[in-house]
């Protein structure tokens, strides 16, 4: 079975990326964590989904216009989209609140801004050298994966086309890049042996149905599903395939 990382800290049970969804992924043993990170006014890291504020937070405006004290300080939204009572977490808080050996993907987040992108895996990796062994930086921008890479870090692409696989795959290993997430509805047999016979690792998300899961565990192989709900779809995937819910090393 592949592992299951908890997308935004585990959605399901709370805001996203807060402690209380963390805190309901951990309690259940989940295998992996991810969220997303954008860098501040300060240079700070903090954990929200999105750069754009008020599409998770109480604040207006953008993540390098604010402090990480004014981000801090304000509320996530819900589900609903009303707030919670919940703060954004700094990268540093989650750092402390987990397990030190817990795997841990952050996904860089820059709104149309490759130097932004860059510039906030910059930070990471340069402020997080001693995490490494347990880090792995996934962005949709191209910049921010080759800046990890040449960090040392394990780096992910994250992939919405099924066009030119050999060509994607060429590109990440000239840059050190050495993974890819691919979008569940374009995951198939074909574009997984392209990755792989690169030498890529390959991970697919977001996935919170059973049988969706199903379909890419037969189509794909993938190292690695990203959920909001790892804890229920571990148990749904093992009765499926008539297995015992145990975790999985987080392939990489």
């Amino acid at each position: 079975m592949p592992t299951l990382i908890a997308h935004r800290l585990g959605r399901a049970y709370g805001p996203d990326s807060s402690a209380q969804a963390l805190a309901g992924a951990l309690a259940g043993g989940v295998e992996a964590l991810e969220t997303d990170i954008c860098l501040t006014a300060d240079e700070q890291l903090v954990c929200l989904h999105d750069p754009l504020l008020p599409l998770g937070s109480t604040l207006r405006g953008w993540a390098t216009e604010r402090s990480a004290a004014e981000i801090r300080s304000s509320w996530l939204l819900g589900r609903d989209g009303q707030p919670s009572d919940q703060h954004p977490l700094l990268l540093d808080e989650l750092l402390a609140l987990i397990p030190g050996d817990l795997p841990l993907q952050l996904e860089v987040k820059a709104h149309a801004d490759r130097e932004l992108a860059a510039r906030t895996a910059r930070m990471l990796c340069e402020r997080y050298r001693r995490e490494r062994p347990r880090l792995e930086v996934i962005s949709f921008h191209s910049s921010a994966c080759a800046t990890a890479a040449a960090y040392g870090y394990f780096s992910r692409l994250v992939v919405w086309t099924d066009n030119s696989p050999a060509e994607l795959a060429a590109w990440a290993r000239r840059r050190g890049v050495a993974g890819v997430s691919v979008e569940h509805f374009l995951l198939t047999t074909a574009l997984t042996r392209a990755f792989r016979r690169a030498g890529l690792s390959v991970n697919t998300g977001t996935v919170n149905d059973v049988e969706l899961a199903l379909r890419a565990i037969q189509l794909g192989a993938p190292d690695a599903i990203c959920t909001d709900r790892p804890l229920e779809l571990r148990r749904e995937l093992a009765a499926a395939r008539g297995e015992t819910a145990t975790p999985a090393a987080l392939a990489s």
